[in-house]
């Protein structure tokens, strides 16, 4: 087994691990911010870079950053539909909202610098667009969905780096932002928690996509310009100081009692 083939069956599956056992504690808040982290799309992008080069991956996350905005729709979409509908109907109406974001963001070809200003006023302006519902009390005996988020996070790493090559390097840049995050904690939190915590777990992530927009851009500029351990060094640096001061100026992490996601 190679040491990339290990890093995409082992690196993103943990990192969800961490993210879920630190929801569980915490609160959807907590979960939503810390999934919001480049936890998938980093790896994906780094074994993009290792298998395709450092052109091919600055270019896959200028399409990275601009699927944010396709991540916005799935979770507005969802947060609506869930106030009427079940999980699976829900989802599926997300889907189908963040498909046509995808499909529509493909043809808007933009500047790195215009992509990443769109993205922050989006970023400002979409918790307003999120429904207000009453939180649920949270189910007990959820834990049981913890090794399906951690094989969704491996099936999606494995999906997108193997089809690169044909996807091309801005389609590729789209799907490492897939929402994997989104679907397997929301989905399965929408069904043990009820819609309310799955609603506060989206609304939490838009606090966190503020470190994804300024990884994306510090990593499209620096993988151009820098060795590739460097590159994704000053991205996921600037990444976590903008995520810090997201946290304490978002206030996230003051929540009551810990809940299960």
């Amino acid at each position: 087994m190679t040491a990339i083939l290990l890093l995409k069956l082992t690196l993103v599956p943990l990192l969800i691990l961490a993210v879920t056992m630190a929801g569980r504690r915490w609160g959807p808040a907590v979960a939503g911010w810390m999934s919001a982290f480049p936890i998938v799309a980093g790896p994906i992008l780094l074994t993009l870079t290792l298998e395709q080069g450092a052109p091919f991956a600055a270019t896959a996350a200028e399409g990275t950053l601009m699927a944010v905005l396709a991540i916005l729709v799935f979770s507005i979409a969802y947060a609506w539909a869930a106030v009427r509908h079940g999980m699976w109907s829900t989802m599926a109406r997300a889907l189908a909202a963040y498909a046509l974001a995808v499909a529509l963001l493909r043809l808007l070809v933009l500047p790195l610098a215009a992509s990443f200003v769109l993205v922050i006023v989006a970023l400002a302006v979409s918790p307003r667009l999120f429904p207000r519902m009453a939180q649920d009390a949270p189910a007990e005996g959820a834990g049981s969905d913890l090794v399906w988020r951690m094989l969704a996070g491996a099936v999606l790493v494995l999906a997108v780096t193997f089809g690169a090559a044909a996807l091309g390097p801005r389609l590729s840049g789209f799907f490492a932002m897939f929402p994997v995050m989104s679907t397997v904690l929301v989905g399965f939190s929408h069904v043990h928690s009820g819609p309310a915590f799955a609603v506060n777990l989206l609304r939490g992530m838009v606090t966190g996509y503020y470190a994804f927009a300024v990884f994306c851009t510090v990593l499209s500029v620096a993988l151009r310009t820098q060795p590739v351990g460097l590159a994704f060094a000053m991205a996921f640096g600037c990444a976590l100081v903008v995520q810090l001061l997201a946290r304490r100026l978002g206030g996230v992490g003051r929540v009551a009692p810990a809940l299960r996601t």
